[in-house]
């Protein structure tokens, strides 16, 4: 009984995922037909693609956040170091750290001497650990 069921539950996974595909070739077909005419057959096929891609980023994006939720942070009390809070963020918002990386590279660019002294603290902080 339980064998019988979990057949019918493949074959109505199956039946789902090949309508499912039906459906999405359709609805390129018909975004092809219709950029067609005003862009010709490279650029509409460009824009099939650029659209699939569009969806399945959003989808990647929305399953993987179900997937696995944020952390919440200090769940038990637990007060965290500016080190792994720092991580913690980094990993959570990555245009962030990327905005940070960017604007650490623009200040050691534009001011020689703080990138020099930053070097030095990090050094003697070595040397004195060793």
């Amino acid at each position: 009984m339980i064998l019988k069921k979990a057949v019918y539950f493949a074959i109505a996974v199956a039946a789902l995922a090949a309508a499912a595909v039906v459906c999405v070739v359709t609805l390129a077909m018909a975004l092809h037909a219709a950029a067609l005419p005003w862009v010709g057959p490279a650029w509409a096929s460009v824009i099939v693609a650029g659209a699939a891609t569009v969806l399945m980023a959003i989808l990647a994006t929305i399953l993987l956040t179900r997937a696995n939720p944020p952390n919440q942070q200090n769940v038990a009390g637990q007060e965290k170091d500016l080190t792994s809070r720092i991580f913690e963020l980094a990993r959570d918002k990555p245009w962030v750290a990327a905005g940070v990386v960017v604007a650490a590279a623009a200040v050691a660019l534009k001011n020689p001497k703080i990138t020099a002294a930053i070097v030095s603290a990090v050094m003697a902080g070595r040397a004195s650990k060793k």
